[in-house]
């Protein structure tokens, strides 16, 4: 679909990327990956049309369509929600139009016989068709289904787009980009501000989505459950991987060894080299094998080897004095702003050493709940901590309370004491803050540096409570692995507020899900919790491509059942067949190419070319066929199922 030939991008000199080459498929799902800073952005504008490459082309079909959601995006204002969602279709409504125009022009012509009215009538039946296929009649079915996988309400949809926050307005675009139903996908940290049901749901809209997906997050779980193939961009370079990217963080750190070893076996091949050529420079009877030797030198392409962030650290929590049995208490507890009730009755026990998650659609009162422990709100009922309960409070705004005057070293060196200021230039360089970063002012740091400085200093401190809103959202996955190392040995109460499963995953043994104006308990992790509502976050994504059953339900069929679909019901009926033909028939493509190639394999095996990468290609095949027989037969019942159901 995407060819990629040689691009080069240059800043000031500096080669961001050197020669890189890839090809993009029809159903690729791709996780880009990086250091910040490695071009993973920069790849995805390039890829959208929106950036041109300092050098060599990227080439793809005139009529395929692009579908790319930024990390940021500027807004327009006046519009609600469902009409800003609805310019997705603006080709569809104009081919609507043109539809309609030619139904205007066919029915004033009365040469019925000539070859131009045939040609009209041609034309319109394959511009109808066209609306057909792409949905024409469902749009207002589909906007509501989108816009409810991405968490939001009905009353939401006719309220005016500047009423909401920036992640809920990036939340509209994610929607207008599902909606259009491009054929690659181009996501730039698309879970930023989704919550978990959000992002489980985009989980599953992406797995069964017919066109190319190419996405960049830092959410591996996401990754791992989306994409099936990697690739990294390294010191200009590409390197790809056909897995998702649990399995690509091994086959990387094999791949790191043997480039370890090989730049090292060159380093000392160059010190020969330079060693010979000294020592022989100025000997007469030595010139000839000294220039060779500087030539030779010359002609080296030198093997880089991407440096790691830091090595490996422990870091942990300060220890603190030991709190009471029971940490947190509330009874009837409740919070209102004015007529919109957040939290009511709500009932909750928190004890020494638990580690719990507080999860739910944003909105839902987490964040309250968090603001009414710490005592900056009012509210209702009765709260209380527990004995020598001493928090200590991460907030979304956190960064904002840092001093802008002090360097980054002073902000961290204030409030640690002891064996652990020995560490701190460690600690920091784990957090990204490394070299003379330690002596820039925190004025002069980004949103997301200060975010990250801000949690060093609650690593530093001493308590025995801590409670983190949202601690991961400027986190890269190395350093997120470090802090939840470092929360997983604390011995005091944990407390989170976030969205990203892989980081409380393994983390806390119990979940409080905010919903519905209360929390529910659910002991165990958050794979458990997910497992218990799967089935609620992912009814009304089914719900789209499945026809509403009759009244009396599934139990009438046969024609009267069929007799009752609405004309536009029919339409999506017939669409979804259609849909479910084409499944059928590309697994049969995939179960043909990969018969040949198995045979071919055969070929070579039986003439005696049998080696360990013929082997290993050969049963890579067999696993290829093996899940492609699986899609073949799974696609098959659908359709058949589907048929059925219509009949």
């Amino acid at each position: 679909m995407i060819s990629v030939n040689g691009v080069s991008v240059v800043f000031g000199g500096f080669y961001l990327l050197d020669t890189v080459s890839f090809l993009i498929n029809k159903k690729d799902r791709i996780g880009l990956t990086g250091r910040n800073g490695a071009g993973k952005s920069t790849t995805l504008k390039m890829l959208a049309g929106l950036q041109a490459p300092s050098e060599g082309n990227i080439s793809m079909a005139s009529d395929i369509r692009i579908g790319y959601l930024p990390q940021t995006k500027v807004y327009t204002d006046g519009k609600t929600v469902r009409e800003e969602a609805k310019t997705a279709f603006t080709d569809l409504f104009a081919l609507r139009e043109e539809v309609e125009q030619l139904n205007m022009e066919l029915a004033r012509r009365e040469d019925y016989d000539s070859p131009a009215y045939l040609k009209l009538l041609d034309c319109i039946h394959e511009k109808t068709e066209l609306l057909n296929v792409r949905g024409e009649g469902n749009i207002e079915a589909e906007v509501e289904v989108i816009l409810k996988g991405l968490g939001f309400k009905q009353e939401d949809f006719e309220r005016h787009c500047e009423e909401f926050s920036g992640g809920w307005r990036m939340r509209i675009e994610l929607a207008k980009i599902l909606l259009a139903r491009p054929d690659v996908f181009l996501l730039d940290e698309p879970t930023n501000h989704l919550d978990i049901e959000s992002i489980s749901w985009l989980e599953s809209f992406l797995q069964s989505y017919p066109g190319a997906v190419v996405l960049v997050s830092h959410d591996r779980a996401f990754l791992d459950h989306v994409t099936t193939r990697t690739i990294e961009i390294s010191l200009g370079k590409v390197y790809d991987y056909k897995v998702p990217y649990s399995r690509f963080e091994e086959l990387r750190k094999e791949r790191m060894e043997q480039q370890m070893r090989a730049y090292q076996n060159q380093q000392n091949q160059i010190k020969d080299t330079e060693d010979f050529i000294e020592r022989f420079r100025y000997k007469a009877t030595k010139s000839v094998q000294v220039q060779s030797r500087i030539k030779q030198l010359e002609k080296i392409e030198r093997i880089e080897v991407e440096e790691e962030d830091a090595a490996r650290i422990t870091v942990r929590f300060q220890p603190a004095v030991r709190s009471g049995e029971v940490v947190v208490t509330a009874r009837n507890l409740s919070k209102a702003y004015e007529e919109h009730v957040v939290l009511k009755d709500v009932q909750l026990d928190i004890k020494r050493g638990e580690k719990v998650a507080f999860v739910g659609k944003n909105g839902a009162g987490k964040s309250t709940l968090v603001k009414m422990i710490m005592n900056q709100i009012p509210y209702e009922g009765e709260l209380k901590t527990g004995h020598n309960v001493h928090i200590g409070y991460f907030a979304q705004n956190q960064a904002d309370l840092l001093d802008p005057e002090m360097t980054v070293l002073d902000t961290v060196d204030r409030v640690a004491e002891g064996e652990i200021r020995k560490k701190i230039r460690d600690i920091l360089g784990a957090f990204l803050f490394s070299g003379e970063e330690v002596d820039k002012k925190v004025k002069v740091l980004s949103g997301g540096e200060r975010t990250r400085l801000a949690m060093v200093r609650l690593l530093l401190e001493p308590y025995n409570v801590l409670i983190l809103d949202e601690p991961t959202n400027h986190l890269d996955m190395r350093t997120k692995d470090i802090l939840k190392e470092a929360l997983r040995k604390f011995e005091g109460t944990v407390i989170v507020v976030s969205h990203d499963r892989d980081f409380l995953t393994g983390l806390v043994g119990k979940v409080y899900e905010f919903a519905n104006r209360n929390i529910r308990e659910y002991l165990g992790g958050i794979t458990d919790f997910l497992e218990a509502k799967k089935l609620a976050c992912f009814r009304e994504y089914e719900q789209l491509h499945t026809i509403r059953k009759a009244e009396d339900g599934e139990c009438g069929g046969g024609p009267e059942k069929s007799s009752r679909l609405s004309f536009e019901e029919r339409k999506q009926w017939n669409r979804e067949i259609k849909k479910a033909g084409q499944r059928v028939e590309n697994a049969e493509q995939e179960v043909t190419r990969l018969e040949a190639e198995m045979a071919e394999l055969e070929k070579r095996m039986a003439e005696g070319a049998v080696d360990g990468e013929l082997l290993t290609g050969y049963a890579e095949k067999q696993k290829q066929m093996e899940a492609a027989m699986r899609e073949w037969e799974a696609a098959t019942e659908a359709e058949e199922r589907l048929k059925k159901d219509k009949n």
